[in-house]
């Protein structure tokens, strides 16, 4: 069966995409930085009859990004590399004015570097797949100036733009930075803490990944909403 990795997975759109995968029959590997909390969710997808492997860790130490690599090559390989796992770089958001440069760092080393390393980890088994894709989660904080989304909307622009290279250098691997648009998940929260207007959940937005996934389009940056409504 086809292996994934997706790294912050515990909950949120990563645990929604997890299980779609798992009811596909998909073999997974799971990151997340709260053990508990993966570990439930990885015996949760266990009773869709696939492998689920639970590597706890942070996605910005090279040692747990080989130990996630290393998982799946037990599993059979990588044919799917999701890098989810994003940090905000304040909690809740703040403007530019008071953005602390440490947060932005963390943002930074969270949502490229790491994505980047873990990339350059799994690429070998990536072109051995034969299928081989790469999914960026990103947002439209990277492409609009949103007040407060300053050092977020950096991190995931930077992170775009490495997905847009990587497509190119890569031409036999499929590379997709998908913005899934407004999302109720704890991200948010932590985020807009005072924000109470209902979103849609994470699951909503799963069907536009997993259309990716059938359709194959070329390598580039694509949209849910777009995706769910039959466009690109």
């Amino acid at each position: 069966m086809p292996v994934a990795i997706i790294t912050g997975a515990s909950k949120g759109l990563g645990r929604a995409l997890a299980e779609a995968l798992a009811a596909r029959g998909w073999d997974l590997v799971l990151d997340a930085r709260t053990a508990e909390v993966l570990q439930e969710t990885a015996a949760g997808l266990r009773m869709y009859g696939t492998r689920v492997t639970a590597v706890p860790g942070d996605v910005t130490d090279a040692g747990h990004r080989s130990g996630l690599v290393a998982a799946a090559w037990q599993l059979g390989g990588v044919d799917l590399l999701v890098s989810n796992a994003s940090a905000l770089g304040a909690e809740p958001l703040v403007r530019l004015d008071a953005l602390p440069p440490a947060g932005l760092r963390r943002a930074l080393e969270v949502n490229v570097v790491a994505a980047l390393g873990l990339v350059q980890e799994a690429l070998p088994l990536l072109r051995a797949s034969g299928a081989g894709t790469v999914i960026t989660v990103s947002s439209d904080a990277a492409a609009e100036p949103y007040e407060t989304w300053g050092g977020y909307g950096a991190s995931k622009a930077a992170l775009d733009h490495l997905a847009a290279v990587l497509g190119t250098e890569e031409p036999g691997l499929r590379v997709w930075a998908v913005d899934p648009g407004d999302m109720g998940t704890d991200l948010y929260a932590a985020a807009v803490p005072d924000d109470d207007d209902p979103r849609p959940t994470p699951a909503s937005v799963v069907p536009a990944f997993l259309r990716l996934l059938d359709e194959r389009p070329a390598s580039g940056r694509y949209g849910a909403v777009s995706l769910l409504e039959g466009r690109r």
